[in-house]
């Protein structure tokens, strides 16, 4: 039987051994995916009311697009869109479990002592920001990392690997250790799919997705829409609800722990699918 892995999100225990939905809700103009952006108030109201009725258990508010070729946005911009975001997630739902996506520490520490955020989704792993992982471990909530090679503006300009899985594993040894080192707690990993890696790499991950076991972490998988689906099927993120599940029920079998999405029925209809079939072991 799989060992359990837990994650204390504002004191609240949470069994990762257990699938779980992180809905994305994106308070920027830009991110590639239409159906996720959310900037007026009611839009903002009308997606959180989406994400916890559909079943969540974990909300992901974002206010930088990462995806690839997208404009930076300065760090007071950042802020100002999380804090109206916040303040309705705080207003509508103040007892939901709230992750943010941010690579800067300053944003990550003002989404949780301000707003008491439950953990830091960083696409950047402390790359981007050298004050990351230090303000993590003084503010002891959990932190996702991610990989990614190279940035947002230019990460998929011919991303190249002398080895897919070892060059991953690597990075994600050397960071754990140090996160370690200062005495963090709660680490959950997440691959990067679509950041700096082709399509051939991406799904070469999917494959592999069972070794990041060897870690003993939690391990986060977002694969919603990117275009390793819609431009392997030839169609647009609109179209890519089906491959999306397709991949989602595979990450499931190899042992994600948490699947971060835009459609959050989908997902959780196969969370429950998965969970059945595994419990059906016995004839």
């Amino acid at each position: 039987m799989k060992t359990p892995l837990y994650m204390n999100a504002n004191g609240k225990l949470i069994d990762l051994s257990e699938a779980q939905v992180m809905g994305i809700l994106n308070v920027t103009p830009d991110s590639f995916y239409a159906g996720s952006r959310a900037e007026t108030e009611r839009d903002i109201i009308d997606r959180l009311h989406q994400i916890t009725n559909e079943g969540a258990s974990i909300i992901d508010i974002g206010g930088y697009s990462s995806r690839p070729g997208a404009e930076d946005v300065n760090k007071e911009e950042e802020m100002s869109r999380l804090r109206f975001g916040l303040e309705l997630i705080r207003k509508f739902y103040p007892g939901a479990v709230v992750s943010v996506d941010t690579f800067r520490a300053d944003v990550a520490r003002m989404c949780v002592e301000e707003y008491g955020v439950a953990m830091i989704n960083d696409i950047s792993a402390g790359q981007m920001d050298a004050n990351m992982f230090a303000t993590i471990v003084q503010l002891g909530v959990p932190y996702i990392m991610m990989h990614m090679k190279g940035v947002p503006q230019d990460m998929q300009k011919n991303p190249h690997y002398e080895n897919l899985l070892k060059d991953i594993f690597l990075y994600f040894a050397q960071r754990i250790q140090q996160l370690r080192d200062l005495g963090a707690k709660d680490i959950i990993l997440d691959p990067g799919f679509g950041f700096g890696k082709t399509l051939d790499d991406n799904y070469k991950l999917v494959n592999h997705l069972d070794e990041f076991s060897l870690f003993e972490l939690p391990l986060l998988v977002g694969i919603s829409r990117k275009s390793m689906i819609y431009k392997l099927l030839e169609t647009h993120p609109e179209e890519a609800l089906n491959g999306t599940t397709v991949l989602n029920t595979i990450a499931l079998l190899k042992g994600a722990n948490i699947l971060r999405v835009h459609d959050v029925k989908a997902a959780t209809e196969v969370v429950k699918i998965v969970a059945k079939m595994k419990s059906c072991t016995a004839f």
